[in-house]
């Protein structure tokens, strides 16, 4: 069985994104969808006391009817901005500093998609989690056509037998579609595990980064990857 996951660069992800990577044979960045506004392409959640706070990459013309790939951060200090807010948030945390680290390190790269995806390789590559899968983008694929149907297009480019999805992909998603083809569709069954994030009440739907700032090493203790049939995802899902 060949797992294969699909997802757009996003700005380090919340920990749930991780445990679908650690599933993952092989993974697509699909760097040339175009942007969508309010998506998580470039922005995150981070706690800062009992707030969470949007941490947000400026778009030059707001990114609009552009590819991932293409998009460009406005003239704006961003990546100032974005250590000084992680240093609040992660304050008296035991590994904020592995955490920072990873943030400035990200942010080396010029290119904006390329910062994005480094984002989730450097903070996975930490985390221990991922190394054997086989990375790529469809953007070197050359797979044209939209929506589900390129989906499993992409899927079976690559060898696979099993697509693992986050749980939007059921709006538009044609299972037996992929059934017929030999792929079978599973859905993210995220844990949800908490991990200590100090004095505060407790929130996952943060970035990476917290889990990171406040578990180090042992941040995978905290990833528990479980799946679901898309049969019984979308019984669970009916009213």
């Amino acid at each position: 069985m060949t797992t294969v996951v699909i997802t757009q660069p996003m700005l380090f992800p919340w920990p749930g994104f991780f445990e679908q990577l650690a599933l993952a044979d092989v993974y697509v960045y699909l760097d040339d969808a175009q942007f969508s506004k309010g998506s998580f392409t470039n922005r995150v959640q981070v706690k800062v006391g009992d707030q969470v706070k949007w941490m947000t990459i400026p778009l030059a013309g707001g990114g609009t009817y552009k590819p991932i790939m293409d998009l460009d951060a406005t003239a704006v200090d961003w990546r100032t901005t974005h250590q000084s807010l992680l240093k609040q948030s992660l304050a008296g945390a035991s590994h904020a500093q592995d955490a920072i680290d990873i943030l400035s390190k990200s942010y080396e790269r010029e290119k904006l998609c390329d910062a994005l995806i480094q984002s989730i390789e450097l903070s996975a590559a930490y985390i221990g989690i991922g190394k054997s899968r086989k990375i790529t983008h469809s953007s070197e694929l050359d797979i044209p056509g939209s929506s589900w149907k390129r989906v499993l297009d992409i899927v079976l480019s690559l060898g696979g037998t099993r697509y693992l999805t986050g749980h939007g992909a059921a709006r538009y998603m044609d299972h037996e579609a992929f059934e017929a083809s030999g792929v079978s569709v599973e859905y993210m069954d995220y844990s949800l595990t908490p991990w200590p994030q100090g004095d505060t009440a407790f929130t996952p739907y943060v970035s990476i980064l917290n889990l990171i700032g406040h578990a180090g090493r042992d941040a995978h203790q905290y990833l528990k990857p479980r799946t679901t049939p898309w049969r019984e995802f979308l019984a669970k899902q009916a009213p």
